[in-house]
């Protein structure tokens, strides 16, 4: 009976990714032509790396937020090697919170994927958006 409860809450982890799947699903549906993203710089800065290429123009940002929702989807995640020397230096971090609770560890990372999964719901309602002013078309 509790999941029956949870599927309904608001604050549901589940209503959350499946907001943002659906954001993305209407990104798709709406952006027939993806390549017209390219080379438009994002409004935002978003959480890239300085290094890292791949998120400086909206079509980079259209290929990353499938790709997440894929990797949700599919509950698959690859670490390369430079992702885990990255994972490695945040859990040295986060070694304080280890000696928690686990109930209180628990909702510090449940809280944590909340706010994400809201921040790549409104990301990809924004490239939606954006598309849709590129292209003329009035909400």
């Amino acid at each position: 009976m509790q999941f029956a409860d949870a599927k309904f809450n608001k604050n549901s982890l589940l209503l959350a990714l499946r907001g943002y799947s659906s954001a993305v699903s209407d990104m798709e549906q709406t952006v027939l032509l993806p390549s017209l993203l390219r080379d438009v710089p994002t409004d935002e800065a978003w959480d890239c790396e300085a290094t890292e290429e791949s998120c400086r123009d909206l079509y980079s940002n259209y290929l990353m937020l499938k790709a997440i929702r894929t990797t949700a989807e599919s509950s698959l995640v690859l670490l390369d090697d430079h992702k885990a020397k990255t994972n490695a230096a945040l859990d040295k971090t986060l070694e304080p919170l280890l000696d928690t609770d686990p109930e209180t560890l628990f909702r510090f990372h449940l809280i944590g994927l909340f706010s994400v999964m809201n921040d790549l719901t409104k990301k990809t309602q924004s490239l939606t958006v954006k598309y849709m002013d590129i292209i003329g078309v009035a909400n």
